[in-house]
């Protein structure tokens, strides 16, 4: 199979990959073993291994980014309020807008791959 140019939107899901896999390895290896926190980062490091498939082959894998969207908008719910508001993480708040960017460009790509056929 012939390798083809990267253009926006693969690109894009590299950032999103490598994105989860950075968080997600930092909570892991920040956490104690078999803590919620360590099973935690273990999933968001799986879903940056989901990002990095969709990455090689968008109209393949596009399926799975619902997944992406469902646990994005969730994270965004649970966390964005406490940790935008002034006594909330900064550091926290600014990974759950990524995730809010993230979860918004998936939607976009699925609408856009839809209204494509």
């Amino acid at each position: 199979m012939a390798r083809r140019p990267i253009n926006g939107w693969r690109l894009f899901f590299w950032i999103a990959a490598a994105y989860n896999l950075v968080i997600g390895l930092g909570a892991f290896l920040d956490a104690a073993w078999g803590s919620p926190e360590a099973i935690n980062g273990v999933l968001i490091f799986a879903f940056g291994i989901l990002y990095a498939l969709v990455a090689r082959e968008p109209k393949r894998f596009a399926p799975v980014l619902l997944a992406g969207i469902l646990g994005k908008a969730m994270v965004v719910l649970m966390l964005g309020p406490p940790n935008w508001s002034g006594g909330g993480n900064p550091a926290i708040g600014a990974i759950v807008a990524g995730d809010l960017l993230f979860a918004l460009g998936f939607a976009v790509f699925l609408i856009v791959l839809r209204r494509r056929g």
